[in-house]
């Protein structure tokens, strides 16, 4: 699953990938800078791997992961072709959701592509852009299901039907994401043709090192703007978030946030909010070889949840022993857990829970 990092030219995403990630995407203060994607792979920050890495004791510990893509910067004009428009568009539809990075700080020595700051107006721009490439879409799917509905074809009346209201909304300028269809009709209709405006977003507001704890009015603007989106916005300081990355030892970071008023960087809760976004959730395996952290969706079943760590488990699943998260903290050990009645046989149905530490057992 991979979230895109997207914005208009020197917002900071190559800044941004490069602190979230610790590759070394180029970043520089001029347009289109970044022309192939950067991919980078990114630890989930949990507390809980912590914990269980101090109970357990094991040889290693491996976190979740989350893949991150730093795509070229998108200009006015792009779903016609302008700048880097096509490969733009093209790169961010293989994403799974979206983190829209934001201007929201003003800095003369940084250049804006279109000369001024306003982060609002900034989103509009790349909003219309994705929602003309995605009215393109669907006209050109509106135009072969037209001929199946005029001869009476049921389904394709029902596409239709569909496509009209995507069409309409596009055309006032309502994302796909907005439209109020039923989880049917988006299971059915729309998710199938990967409408760009469709996906998840959150908005990145970039702000100045003063800014970092409670964001600015450009904030405020931006909060406003995108208050019936149903999207989440956070706040991060970019540049001064890479300048802590830079440093050597964890107790000079610690200071240095300190220092801003920030508990934890900026950054991981956005690698959070990245893991929510993308309706994904985490289980745990817990053994002296290994404590582990496992993607799975929200809405996984345990036979699901199994399969992430090999096929065969999810083949030959007989059932799975399940802790709480909480279970375990609290009796220190699953000796213990079993010991006091807590852990869960659980099978095929069984729906995987946030924090659920698990042991299948599965014959192949």
């Amino acid at each position: 699953m991979k979230a895109g990092i997207v914005g208009l030219p020197n917002v900071g995403k190559s800044t941004l990938f490069n602190c979230l990630s610790n590759a070394k995407a180029q970043s520089a203060n001029f347009p289109f800078c970044t022309i192939e994607p950067n991919i980078g792979v990114v630890n989930v920050p949990d507390n809980r791997l912590v914990k269980l890495e101090e109970l357990v004791n094991p040889e290693r510990v491996l976190p979740a992961t989350v893949e991150i893509v730093d795509i070229a910067g998108l200009v006015k004009g792009a779903s016609k072709g302008e700048g880097l428009g096509n490969q733009f568009l093209g790169n961010i539809r293989e994403t799974d959701a979206i983190l829209h990075v934001l201007r929201c700080f003003d800095n003369d020595n940084v250049v804006h592509v279109d000369g001024r700051v306003d982060p609002v107006s900034d989103k509009e721009t790349i909003d219309i852009e994705l929602q003309l490439k995605d009215l393109e879409t669907a006209e050109k799917k509106l135009e072969k299901v037209k001929r199946a509905a005029r001869t009476g074809n049921k389904e394709a009346q029902a596409e239709e039907a569909i496509l009209n209201t995507i069409k309409d909304n596009l055309e006032k300028g309502i994302s796909v994401r907005a439209i109020p269809f039923s989880e049917e009709e988006r299971t059915e209709y729309v998710k199938p043709l990967q409408f760009i405006t469709d996906k998840p977003v959150m908005y990145v507001c970039n702000v100045d090192e003063n800014s970092a704890v409670n964001g600015n009015a450009y904030v405020e603007k931006v909060k406003e703007a995108v208050a019936n989106e149903n999207a989440e916005v956070v706040i991060l300081a970019v540049g001064t978030e890479a300048d802590i990355t830079e440093l050597e030892t964890f107790e000079e970071r610690q200071m240095f946030l300190e220092d801003l008023g920030l508990e934890e960087p900026g950054s991981a809760k956005l690698i959070r909010g990245a893991y929510n976004l993308l309706n994904l959730q985490t289980y745990f395996t817990a053994g002296v070889k290994e404590v582990r952290a496992w993607t799975i969706p929200i809405g996984a079943t345990a036979p699901q949840a199994a399969g992430v760590i090999h096929t065969d488990f999810e083949k030959g699943f007989i059932r799975a022993e399940v802790i709480k998260y909480d279970d375990y903290v609290q009796f220190g050990s699953e000796a213990k857990v079993k010991e006091a009645g807590k852990l869960g046989v659980e099978g095929k149905e069984y729906v995987v829970k946030d924090g659920d530490v698990m042991h299948f057992r599965f014959n192949v």
